[in-house]
């Protein structure tokens, strides 16, 4: 088939391909805030939305997570890092709040720019609901969520026929507080664990895990970085990933 260009139809350009795609974007208005994801880190994760977004709008409050090419992509915008690093210095959730609202009404095109969906442990629901008391305007882009990218990317299907029926989305980051998980009526399912924000509490998530009652041999895979350059993948079994982890950041050292 010819497009009329010259170029058959397996030879299109991206240009082409999003010509006959007649994707129309909605218009960011002024005093207006995008809830948006920026996917899992590679750029080519962006949904079209969220790449419209971004060459719209005139401040960008972004997270940690977000790739530095991403954010290049708002190039007539002005930047506001809020980014959370576990255990580090990071801007409070209530100023992160305060600052879309302050911008909203300045008459900024506000997108704020989070990495996976805004969604899915992202603080988003938080946002809107500060935004909606404001009256500020704002619309919900989604993002892929990196757990399930990450899996995708390593070849790992989330469900699958006769394996499970569910699929457990879970946060590790308060593993071990008062405001823990049951790790062990999660084990008690049999269904896949997708553990976000888990690398600092791994110990302690997959003993809680093996002491409700999964087996040792069930598999267990841990993915950094995913999507990225930077991806390192580990394979093992919930005995023995932790092990795998250690052994891994001692090969990325340098040790033996």
């Amino acid at each position: 088939m010819n497009d009329g260009t010259g170029n058959r139809g397996g030879n299109a350009t991206i240009e082409q391909a999003l010509a006959r795609l007649n994707f129309k974007p909605r218009q960011l208005e002024p005093g207006h805030v995008w809830l948006a994801g920026a996917g899992p880190g590679d750029p080519g994760s962006l949904t079209l939305e969220v790449l419209a977004a971004l060459g719209q709008c005139d401040a960008l409050v972004y997270d940690a997570l977000v790739s530095p090419d991403v954010v290049a992509v708002a190039s007539g915008a002005e930047l506001f890092y809020a980014g959370k690093r576990g255990g580090q210095p990071s801007m409070k959730q209530d100023d992160i709040t305060a600052l879309l609202v302050r911008l909203a009404r300045e008459g900024r095109r506000v997108v704020r720019l989070k990495g996976g969906d805004p969604y899915i442990f992202g603080r988003g629901g938080e946002e809107a609901l500060a935004l909606a008391r404001e009256n500020i305007p704002f619309r919900v882009l989604s993002g892929l969520t990196s757990g399930l990218s990450a899996l995708a990317g390593a070849a790992i299907p989330a469900t699958m026929r006769g394996i499970n029926k569910a699929v457990i989305l879970a946060t590790g980051h308060a593993a071990g507080t008062d405001d823990d998980l049951d790790w062990a009526a999660i084990a008690r399912t049999g269904q896949p664990v997708v553990v976000y924000m888990g690398m600092a509490n791994l110990p302690l998530i997959s003993a809680s895990l093996l002491e409700g009652g999964l087996p040792p041999s069930t598999p267990a895979a841990v993915i950094v970085a995913a999507t990225t350059p930077q991806e390192r993948i580990v394979i093992a079994t919930l005995a023995t990933i932790v092990g795998g982890i250690v052994a891994m950041r001692a090969a990325l050292a340098g040790e033996p």
